[in-house]
């Protein structure tokens, strides 16, 4: 079987050792490292290069928000997994900004954690619909045309349903079987669209479009 492997950037210790022995009883996943504050966090990724990184916020000498941003950019294909006590929206827009692929609150049930790192390995998204308009809120200001902006390579027809749905919630399977497409395809569509818009999440392409007005607020669940 081969394993998600996984590393805990959490400064607390009590929390970082029970979601710890939560994880480990998971015959999936894999713990290979765990990080006490955000350098480490950055340091370990590129020793260790894990699946999915579950990241907090509040972390001593360098934030979850800046690890983020330094991970992604080293290592766009690892899998940002947010998991913090906080649902400020600077912090939301900020992580989904970095590219994390997903936010989760500390209040969440040890199933819905152990789902979340499922859904961001294979490239879901784990971001309410309620957090997308949060962030939306914060950017209904025109977008400014710049030469980076405007020489984007456009998404195809169909890459737009995929999209279109994807901003409703929807899984790859159900984007799948309402488009009469495979698993496969769809997954190839997503990795096409954040390509072209230089994105690494759903939760950023999905922001992108609602930016760029090629999805509207009234198309979200």
């Amino acid at each position: 079987m081969n394993k998600t492997t996984i590393l805990l950037a959490e400064d607390h210790v009590v929390v970082r050792e029970g979601t710890k022995k939560l994880l480990e009883s998971q015959a999936d996943f894999e713990i290979v490292g765990e990080a006490s504050n955000g350098e480490e966090a950055v340091e370990l990724t590129k020793k260790l290069r894990p699946d999915v990184v579950v990241m907090d916020i509040a972390m001593p000498r360098l934030s979850g928000i800046e690890a983020t941003k330094q991970i992604k950019a080293l290592y766009p294909g690892t899998a940002i997994l947010v998991l913090t006590g906080y649902d400020y929206d600077e912090y939301v827009f900020a992580l989904i900004e970095a590219g994390a692929a997903g936010y989760l609150l500390k209040e969440a049930s040890g199933d819905e954690l152990i789902n979340a790192i499922r859904l961001v390995v294979t490239g879901e998204p784990v971001l309410h619909p309620r957090i997308i308009r949060k962030i939306l809120n914060r950017l209904r200001a025109p977008v400014e045309e710049t030469p980076e902006t405007t020489t984007l390579e456009p998404l195809t027809g169909r890459e737009m349903e995929v999209l279109g749905l994807a901003s409703r919630g929807m899984s790859n399977a159900e984007i799948a079987d309402t488009l009469c497409l495979s698993v496969r395809t769809v997954q190839a569509h997503l990795r096409s669209i954040f390509n072209k818009l230089g994105v690494g999440s759903r939760s950023e392409a999905i922001v992108y479009a609602l930016k760029k007005g090629w999805l509207s607020l009234d198309q979200l669940p």
